[in-house]
């Protein structure tokens, strides 16, 4: 069981290039870019509510390569919740998260049972070359036994919906996007990960 602390983490995985730092920056900061800038690791913060107090919403923003499993491993052992995210335009990507979902469920054990873990098929706005129906998608979360929607960061379909459903899926806080006071994106930053490749 993970400490109670002002900290909530959801750790954000996927292959390279599937459009998770789109989907968090969209939430974050509701910017969308259109080119591929690779990610080493990001942690993104936002002021949120939970237990009617103020806590932090801390995202981290993965690698797409397998380069780093150390890092993996303790994103995974850190994180209070999961997104996985494939593209609906690649089937590998969906493949490619088979193996950290196995790590995932090796890591917390017991405890999965009570964490909030969503699996997300991100571009779903560009159905001429959608290679993953939504059937394909909705069946591999129940294989898995976790939550699933569709998201478009391009778009902004759904995606402040995907981090309120993954908070509403948390048993152990009561935990919500929303704040009383507006301006809550005004505490949200960015920390860059400093990494030393070996």
């Amino acid at each position: 069981m993970p400490e109670q602390s002002n900290d909530y983490r959801v750790v954000v995985f996927g292959a390279g290039g599937v459009g998770k730092s789109s989907l968090v920056l969209r939430f974050v900061k509701g910017t969308f870019r259109e080119s591929y800038i690779p990610t080493i690791e990001d942690t993104y913060r936002q002021v949120i509510s939970c237990n009617k107090n103020i806590c932090t919403l801390q995202i981290t923003d993965t690698t797409g390569s397998h380069q780093f499993p150390a890092m993996q491993r303790l994103s995974i052992s850190k994180g209070h919740a999961f997104i996985l995210v494939y593209s609906c335009t690649s089937r590998q990507s969906l493949e490619e998260l088979r193996p950290i979902w196995d790590v995932i469920r090796e890591t917390k054990g017991a405890d999965l049972a009570s964490i909030p873990v969503m699996l997300v098929g991100n571009k779903c706005d560009e159905s001429e070359t959608r290679e993953v129906s939504t059937a394909e998608g909705e069946a591999e979360a129940s294989r898995w036994g976790c939550h699933f929607m569709e998201t478009s960061a391009k778009t902004n379909h759904n995606v402040k919906e995907l981090f309120q459903e993954l908070l509403n899926l948390e048993k152990n806080r009561n935990i919500s996007l929303q704040l009383e006071k507006k301006g809550q994106l005004k505490g949200t930053k960015k920390i860059r990960e400093k990494c030393r490749l070996m």
